[in-house]
């Protein structure tokens, strides 16, 4: 199953329906086009596209765009909080694209200690990848793919804001704070993967 954010809408690719607001059988190259006309043109918030085969389903949209790949992390302190960075009055994750002949790996720890001015920051494991749409300014439509991990920091605090990355802040949060002050004022898929990560606490 794959989750896509187009305009802060979610799209669903899957095998079977899942029940959202609008559902499309996948029957060609034409309904994933069907499908993001809907959901960049129409009042429609969420859109499931089903069909056996899903690899290939996701294979055909990926043809779409231009992709993109990112790198980012889910960083915790000693004391259990989150890091955050503000950027454009939105809370968000560090995170950045990955440079030439980078790994996943690399480039979330690159991106991370650049974004926040920490250091020495621990690769934990892989969480998962979360996927958006946006258009550039020539029109062009992109698939941003983040690849998130978690990640431990036990060092001094040295964080401050990349500010010619248009940072503002960069602030540990705890759960409380991440669900008052981040969640009202963040992106969906910052949303899924703080979820995930939680959920993968739980377990």
């Amino acid at each position: 199953m794959y989750k896509v954010f187009v305009n802060e809408k979610k799209l669903l690719v899957s095998k079977q329906p899942e029940h959202l607001e609008k559902e499309l059988r996948y029957e060609s190259f034409t309904t994933l086009e069907i499908a993001l006309d809907l959901l960049e043109n129409t009042s429609v918030k969420e859109l499931n596209v089903f069909g056996e085969n899903i690899e290939e389903i996701w294979s055909e949209f990926r043809k779409l765009f231009r992709i993109i790949e990112a790198a980012g992390g889910l960083v915790s302190n000693q004391d259990g909080k989150l890091l955050f960075i503000k950027r454009l009055g939105k809370w968000d994750l560090p995170k950045g694209k990955m440079e030439k002949g980078e790994s996943r790996e690399e480039s979330a720890v690159r991106e991370i200690e650049e974004e926040t001015g920490l250091k020495n920051v621990e690769l934990i494991k892989f969480i998962n990848t979360t996927y958006h749409i946006y258009i550039e300014r020539n029109g062009e439509k992109i698939l941003k793919c983040t690849h998130w991990f978690e990640m431990n920091f036990n060092g001094e605090d040295t964080s401050k804001p990349q500010i010619e990355e248009g940072i503002t802040e960069v602030a540990w949060k705890n759960t409380t704070q991440i669900e008052d002050e981040v969640f009202p004022s963040t992106f969906q898929n910052i949303k899924l993967i703080v979820k995930e990560f939680w959920n993968s606490k739980l377990k």
